[in-house]
């Protein structure tokens, strides 16, 4: 049997389920999940491997109407997914009562790339919406599976693999078999630091913070990381500081576990607070954090 290999990337909404997917499908937590919208701000492979296939999926970030810089950077993700992809895995969910006819849902179908609709988060309906809701991404995929799934639950992710691998064309691996996503360890040091922010802050907090890793310095059985959370104003930095530096604290205790964890091996971590005026609007500090 010849070997099949290609770039499934993740498209929809924001807060459907795109990064809880990537990561059952992965079998590893390479997006960081929350409740929150604009959680992803990046695009993220993940690679899975077999003896006779290659899928490279891409998480993105969710589908929105840009209204700063670092939202239009967001959006190029996107655009970029819908390029260069072999297959399009579009997410919806039960809450999406009927098929989006939106503009990118135009773009997508436009694009004549194989595309695979799973409808995600079906433990959240009965059996008779989701026939409806089913039955309208038929109508509007005509040529498309359709496939209800609950990633949370991983419930039916064997019946969305069986189909991406029917559409997968053919070809050598575009990575080496070892290998589990494009980004490097700094980055999900950071990403896992964004992660406990998003849970532990309300309101505008967590949409104007940034993580840069300073330092990461790997020893035999200790990693140290000095990262500087970066907010857009004054006021914000005494809230992520919180009284007495409580919630500072809180944030490092989180994510030092969680780096434990995902690193296997102890972590020491430090956490500096910096005002960057306007951080989200200015192309040079986008750059350097990456989304340019």
């Amino acid at each position: 049997m010849s070997h099949r290999s290609g770039f499934v990337n993740i498209l929809g909404n924001p807060n459907v389920g795109k990064s809880t997917i990537m990561n059952a499908l992965v079998g590893e937590k390479l997006s960081i999940i929350t409740p929150k919208a604009q959680t992803t701000r990046h695009r993220i492979m993940g690679i899975v491997n077999g003896d006779e296939f290659q899928i490279v999926y891409s998480d993105t970030p969710g589908i929105l109407k840009p209204q700063y810089k670092l939202q239009e950077t967001m959006m190029n993700f996107v655009n970029i997914a819908l390029s260069d992809a072999d297959m399009i895995l579009y997410v919806t969910d039960v809450t999406e009562h009927t098929a989006n006819e939106g503009e990118y849902i135009e773009k997508i179908k436009e694009s004549g790339l194989p595309v695979i609709i799973a409808v995600n988060k079906i433990d959240l309906t009965n059996q008779g919406d989701l026939e409806k809701i089913v039955e309208s991404w038929h109508l509007a995929f005509p040529h498309s599976p359709v496939i209800p799934i609950s990633a949370f639950k991983n419930f039916n992710l064997d019946a969305l693999l069986k189909a991406i691998l029917e559409k997968l064309p053919e070809g050598p691996p575009f990575f080496p078999k070892d290998q589990l996503t494009d980004k490097y360890e700094r980055f999900f040091a950071s990403e896992i630091i964004r992660e406990k922010i998003l849970f532990n802050y309300k309101k505008e907090i967590p949409y104007s913070v940034e993580i840069e890793i300073e330092n990461f310095t790997e020893e035999k059985n200790l990693l140290k990381i000095r990262a500087l959370i970066h907010v857009t104003r004054d006021s914000q930095k005494g809230i992520i500081i919180g009284h007495k530096g409580a919630m500072l604290k809180r944030v490092g205790t989180e994510a030092r576990h969680d780096m434990e964890d995902f690193f296997r091996k102890k972590v020491f971590l430090e956490l500096y607070v910096k005002v960057t005026k306007d951080w989200r609007d200015k192309p040079l500090i986008l750059k350097r954090f990456g989304y340019l």
